[in-house]
Parts: C-alpha cells; sequence; structure tokens
C-alpha cells in the first residue's frame, strides 16, 4: 500500500500544479476587471466631489471626442460629437440661466468593466430667482481614465423651463 500511496502522490502532484496554474490564468481578468471597476469608480467619484465643490471638471473627465447622449424628446435631447459640442449646445445654454453652478449630490455610483452610473440629483438658482432642481441618471464608458461615451436621463421639462423663462448672464 505504501508503494501505491506514493505513486498516487507523484501523479498528483503535477496536476494540483497544473490545477493551480490554470486557476491563475482564470481568474487574473477577473481580478483586472474589478480593479479596473474600481479605478474608473474612483476617477467619477473624484470628479463629482470636486464639481460640488465647485470645480469645473468636465475638460479633465471627460475625452475631446467623447460621445454624450441625452436621452428624451425634447429639442435638446440627441447626440454630441466632442466635448465642446456638448458643452456648447447642450450645457451652456442651461448653466449661463444659473446664478451658481449645479450641485451634485450623488445617490449611488456603480460600475463595472469599464462603465459606471451615477444617480444624482443637483439644484440651484436662476437668474429669475426660481429654483432648478432635477434629478439625473448619467451612464459613463471610461477609456484610458477618460470618459468617451456618456448616455444622461434627467428631466428635460424642467431643463426647458430654465432655458425658455430666464435670461442668459452675460
Amino acid at each position: 500500500m505504501t508503494l501505491a500511496r506514493s505513486l498516487i502522490r507523484r501523479r498528483r502532484a503535477p496536476l494540483v500544479a497544473v490545477a493551480a496554474l490554470l486557476a491563475s490564468l482564470l481568474t487574473a481578468p477577473l481580478s483586472a476587471q474589478a480593479q479596473t471597476a474600481e479605478d474608473n469608480r474612483r476617477i467619477v467619484r473624484e470628479a463629482y466631489e470636486a464639481w460640488a465643490r465647485g470645480e469645473n471638471v468636465f475638460a479633465r473627465v471627460l475625452s475631446e471626442d467623447v460621445v454624450w447622449t441625452i436621452h428624451g424628446s425634447d429639442p435638446v435631447a440627441g447626440t454630441y460629437v466632442g466635448r465642446e459640442d456638448f458643452v456648447e449646445r447642450a450645457s451652456v445654454p442651461l448653466v449661463s440661466r444659473l446664478v451658481a453652478p449645479i450641485r451634485p449630490e450623488v445617490h449611488r455610483i456603480w460600475a463595472e468593466d469599464d462603465t459606471v452610473v451615477v444617480r444624482f440629483s443637483g439644484s440651484t438658482t436662476t437668474t429669475s430667482g426660481a429654483p432648478y432642481h432635477n434629478e439625473f441618471v448619467w451612464i459613463f464608458t471610461l477609456e484610458d481614465g477618460k470618459v468617451t461615451r456618456a448616455e444622461a436621463f434627467l428631466d428635460l421639462a424642467a431643463y426647458r423651463t430654465v432655458v425658455e423663462n430666464n435670461e442668459p448672464l452675460d
């Protein structure tokens, strides 16, 4: 019996080594993906924290050729190609009619692979003195630490009310 056990142990050792190697190869991409998701979550969380402090984070986190889609049926809904296009045609019409920047309040951030989803609300005052409040869900795709794609869901009627009923600041 001792000889039989010795043979089994000798044959088992290479199998255990192969199994360990396969396990490490199979789990490596998963841990790399988890790290990427956590890195992306951190990048987005830090950007929202900076935004809440009043910093302009768009130039820092959006790639120059970002593709930003606003979902809905309002005229502002659609796809904007490039950071400048998004800022000029979607952001400026709103923020130019606000006396202070929107301060985001993040409710939750989810991250998986290269995608980060942020559920947040934002409030400020318009140039006419009326309050502005909106609820948002933004979905980001990140590559190399920059947002390359974004999808935005928000109350476009509230956006439209600000744009139509307030004069822009000079």
